[in-house]
């Protein structure tokens, strides 16, 4: 039946699809509807360990779901100021450049900037971003706020702007971010940004 076979291709492109996610998040949900369709596929075929190493997928997946969705919590973070020269954000920098200009298309990189700050955003010893500002007067002006890909699922921007504390410790009203950072996409509005003008701006609580 010619039905029952695009069940079993579909299943497989599914699984394929997952396996070349960089999101760990999206990769273990995209791997358990490919699994759930095999499980459907196998069933109506009647080819049992295929059924059974499918379910047994999917219940691996299920918990690395939750373990992962746990994880996500703006927890567990520091944020690391660093000298805006520091060898290895420069190293950072260029090895992320292409994602970076993707996202934040017109970014010049000003080690040299007045009252420049520079941060790394940590998770245990790996890094999950990077932040660049510059400081004038009550506010903080945003050049970059890069999260890696493999960090995209889950919430260090949460913990920057609401969970570190340090733009209220360092006297800062407000923050603002330019026109050019994420263009295209509501990550600012999801953070309490708001637009004013062409900037975006974020009070400090």
């Amino acid at each position: 039946m010619a039905w029952v076979e695009a069940i079993g291709w579909i299943g497989s492109v599914l699984l394929v699809v997952s396996l070349l996610q960089t999101r760990v998040l999206r990769l273990r949900v995209l791997n358990t509807v490919a699994a759930l369709v095999l499980v459907a596929y196998n069933a109506i075929i009647g080819v049992w360990p295929m059924v059974a190493m499918n379910v047994a997928i999917v219940v691996i997946n299920l918990v690395f779901v939750a373990r992962l969705r746990s994880a996500s919590e703006p927890t567990g973070y520091t944020l690391l100021e660093v000298d805006p020269a520091d060898e290895y954000l420069r190293h950072l920098l260029r090895v992320h450049e292409n994602d970076i200009r993707h996202f934040n298309p017109g970014f010049v990189y000003d080690p040299a900037a007045r009252q420049a700050h520079a941060f790394l955003l940590l998770r245990g010893d790996e890094t999950a971003g990077v932040v660049l500002l510059v400081g004038d007067d009550a506010i903080a002006r945003l050049h970059l706020d890069y999260v890696l890909p493999r960090y995209r699922d889950f919430t260090p921007a949460e913990y920057l702007y609401e969970g570190s504390g340090w733009f209220a410790e360092h006297g800062f009203r407000e923050v603002v971010a330019p026109p050019r950072l994420r263009p295209d996409d509501p990550y600012l509005e999801r953070l309490g940004f708001v637009p004013r003008g062409r900037d975006w701006v974020r009070p400090v609580a």
